[in-house]
């Protein structure tokens, strides 16, 4: 007779394995893949296929990556107890390009953005393996940022025909991509919390797209949503007594980031609305951006970091995260509390479809009311820390 434990530690996530094994196999069949594009429709197809083919490498990779050596070791600022293997990252890159390459047509654009992602991710993996430097990732993450501006995906904030309006919405791709990459990287500290605020980040960019008629924003987002979902099951921990099976490792985080931000620059967010157009996407990726921007401002006024440098390579355990813990103690807490934060906000962005520009105004208005409960809440860990 198997305990509880061994059927949780055991046998779920083997089923679970076997379950995606037997999906992926079926998607390959031509006639089921002729039913689902005839009748199902292609979202699903693809959500399936990204999910079946995630959930099937990810403890593949696992193993590969304990012989490869390639593992987070505890201790510093990191909670986990135990050495991971990290090529979680992997599995999402691989599961998400082929759900889309074997199922939609990718135009000069989507090449741009998954080449982009991929680069980075490349560069992520490497810093796994042997640790590259900060300065030098984020080099790299701005020359392919400027690569996917030449290749058309840009802000369109300031007047596109002017030389100083171009050179303002290039700036502020670069900022937008390069800090939301980043974000990502810095929120991946508990079991299943960067997945699955990608998870929910992807999901409500998909709905967005439904709404306005997008399919190809859709597929990308729901390819991203269904490699989230099928690497979830190994890296979420819900048992208190239990930690993650696989990291994603800077390899998937930076990923993550990258192609989700991207993404939103290349969608059409809403029609002659500005402020709903500005109002959506700033709703959806709104935890990263607090978080980031919480740190950035905490950092500089506590003398933490003094130059861009400093900034660059400071490395601390003052994120969202690490405050709710100090704040609720328990890590499941933690992670669900941010998962309804993302997806409450997601949400309020879903609405603003047909909003008047009024309701996009007050609605971003609530965002910053919720951050102030956040901010209170971080404030509070702040002091359980000390």
């Amino acid at each position: 007779m198997f305990s509880r434990d061994i059927w949780w530690k055991v046998s779920f996530r083997r089923i679970f394995w076997m379950l995606s094994v037997v999906l992926f196999g079926l998607l390959l069949v031509p006639a089921v893949r002729q039913l689902f594009f005839a009748v199902l429709g292609r979202w699903l197809y693809i959500l399936l296929f990204a999910t079946a083919t995630s959930a099937l490498l990810t403890p593949l990779l696992a193993a590969l990556a304990v012989r490869a050596g390639i593992v987070d070791t505890p201790g510093g600022r990191k909670i986990h107890v135990r050495v991971t293997p990290l090529l979680g990252g992997v599995a999402i890159m691989v599961s998400f390009i082929s759900a889309l390459v074997a199922n939609m047509i990718l135009d000069e654009r989507d090449i741009a953005l998954v080449a982009g992602g991929t680069l980075v991710a490349l560069v992520g993996l490497v810093d796994d393996w042997k640790n590259v430097p900060a300065r030098y990732k984020l080099i790299v993450q701005v020359v392919v940022v400027i690569f996917l501006i030449r290749s058309g995906i840009i802000l369109d904030l300031f007047p596109t025909k002017t030389n100083w309006g171009y050179a303002l919405n290039a700036i502020f791709s670069i900022l937008w991509i390069v800090g939301l990459t980043n974000a990502m990287n810095f929120i991946d500290g508990m079991d299943g919390l960067a997945a699955g605020v990608s998870a929910i980040i992807s999901l409500f960019m998909g709905l967005v797209a439904f709404q306005t008629y997008q399919p190809f924003m859709g597929w990308i987002a729901i390819a991203m949503l269904g490699s989230c979902l099928g690497f979830l099951p190994y890296n979420l921990s819900l048992r208190k007594d239990r930690q993650a099976m696989i990291f994603l490792g800077d390899a998937g985080s930076t990923f993550f980031g990258f192609i989700l931000a991207a993404l939103a620059i290349k969608a059409t967010w809403a029609d002659n609305n500005p402020i709903v157009s500005f109002a959506t996407p700033v709703l959806i990726f709104w935890v990263l951006i607090f978080d980031m921007a919480y740190i950035t401002v905490e950092r500089i006024f506590t003398g933490k970091v003094k130059s861009f440098r400093d900034w660059i390579d400071y490395v601390g355990t003052d994120h969202m995260h690490h405050r709710l813990l100090a704040v609720f103690g328990d890590r499941r807490k933690v992670v669900f509390f941010i998962f309804s934060l993302c997806a409450t906000l997601g949400i309020s962005a879903i609405t603003l479809r047909n909003a008047r520009p009024i309701d996009g105004i007050l609605t971003v208005v609530q965002a910053f009311l919720i951050t102030i409960i956040g901010s209170i809440l971080e404030y509070s860990g702040r002091s359980h820390q000390k």
